[in-house]
């Protein structure tokens, strides 16, 4: 889980000290990570802003950045060119390898259909 360090005004820093205290949150991170998470579920343009920009300045993946955005894949690549920014191709390292084997076994078997019996042959 990343860390960051900000500020913020005293007045909203005695709101969570207060929401803290009456148990409405177990502490100031959780808190600050309920806001950020109802931030970008009621805002979806800054959600899809974020991962554009992400994905733009290549820290992270497609894949990532469709997860990030709350679309697939496929409609991923739309709003990147929608927003002017060029797909890169190819693959980045053994996790983004093995993030795109997954999809595809995905998109030809379903989530929850295991083409390969356990030995791994596909043999029934």
């Amino acid at each position: 889980m990343a860390r960051i360090t900000g500020s913020y005004p005293d007045d909203l820093d005695l709101l969570i000290e207060g929401a803290v205290e009456a148990g409405i949150f177990s502490g100031k991170s959780d808190a600050l990570r309920e806001f950020a998470r109802d931030y970008f579920d009621d805002h979806d343009e800054e959600r899809v802003a974020a991962a554009v920009a992400l994905y733009e300045r290549e820290t992270i993946t497609l894949g990532d950045a469709a997860r990030l955005a709350g679309v697939n894949r496929f409609e991923m690549k739309d709003v990147l060119s929608e927003h002017g920014v060029e797909l890169r191709l190819g693959l980045t390292g053994t996790v983004d390898a093995e993030y795109e084997v997954e999809a595809r076994r995905e998109l030809e078997y379903g989530e929850t259909d295991d083409p390969t019996d356990e030995d791994g042959s596909g043999a029934e």
